[in-house]
């Protein structure tokens, strides 16, 4: 299916939105130069699963979220938007459907992820959504590169599909995927099982993340983290009115109403921790 592009009032108000403030063209410097400022300006979050609302694949209600409503989103409205702007400015975009830590999940893991691969000097792997971990395009090659804090991998399985992994050993995140279209009935239903089932992690706990540079900063349920090339410091959030503060200050999401969270948030952070503290500043 080809992607929908935005108009050009949604395209001006979108790179507004992100301070891209160059003029838009179909080259690799505008190509990273959107992806690096979607993901500072833009974060990565899942208050609405965890506030109960359902959401879609409907890239037109990303466009009301994320660039309206000043609000961030996962990887089906960071890529839904990005899809359809990258498109607006003239570059051949196409979907595709990915799953999240394959090699553990099997194919059921297949649409737990929506990325996109992107024309310009061949064909690149383009991805705002997967965690704000990616600040670049990358090309559609084997091999690694440095995308700071974290280091970035592509390379091919034994059973035909590329594997995108980002981090380090055991920390390391990934995703595979075939370099076709995506199949949108599937991405679909995976986005309703993601927001509705209680074995998805996006019910099950809190996640918001954003780039600031080359710091990488999370938060997962109670805990913040913020990762630069020195290494990983963490503090765990002391109370409602405190992650309201963090979500405004640190993430720039003006969401007040998260503060009905933080009961549910102690709950899990005793259910996977008991006693036992996060490492503290």
């Amino acid at each position: 299916m080809a992607v929908e592009p935005l108009t050009q009032a949604q395209l001006q108000a979108y790179l507004a939105r992100i301070g891209f403030s160059d003029a838009p063209c179909c080259d690799l410097e505008t190509l990273d130069g959107i992806i690096g400022a979607h993901v500072q300006a833009i974060a990565f979050e899942n208050i609405d699963v965890q506030m109960g609302r359902r959401l879609r694949t409907d890239t037109a209600a990303a466009f009301a979220k994320l660039v309206e409503d000043g609000r961030g989103g996962w990887c089906y409205e960071h890529n839904g938007v990005l899809s359809a702007a990258l498109a607006a400015i003239g570059f051949d975009v196409m979907r595709i459907s990915a799953g999240v830590m394959r090699q553990v999940r099997g194919d059921a893991a297949m649409g737990t992820h929506l990325c996109l691969l992107v024309e310009c000097n061949g064909p690149r792997v383009v991805d705002a959504g997967f965690g704000s971990w990616l600040g670049a395009s990358v090309p559609l090659r084997q091999g690694a590169w440095e995308q700071p804090p974290l280091p970035v991998s592509l390379a091919t399985t034994e059973d035909g599909f590329w594997r995108l992994s980002v981090g380090l050993g055991d920390n390391a995140m990934s995703y595979d995927f075939r370099a076709q279209a995506a199949e949108e009935d599937q991405l679909s239903a995976l986005c309703d099982w993601q927001c509705s089932d209680p074995a998805s992690v996006f019910v099950q706990n809190l996640a918001v993340q954003r780039r600031d540079d080359a710091r990488y900063l999370g938060l997962r349920g109670k805990v913040f983290s913020e990762v630069t090339a020195q290494g990983e410091v963490r503090r765990e959030l002391a109370s409602d009115a405190d992650l309201v503060a963090l979500l405004r200050d640190v993430f720039w999401l003006n969401v007040p109403e998260a503060a009905r969270l933080w009961p549910a948030i102690c709950a899990r952070h005793e259910a996977l921790f008991g006693a036992q503290a996060a490492p503290t500043t």
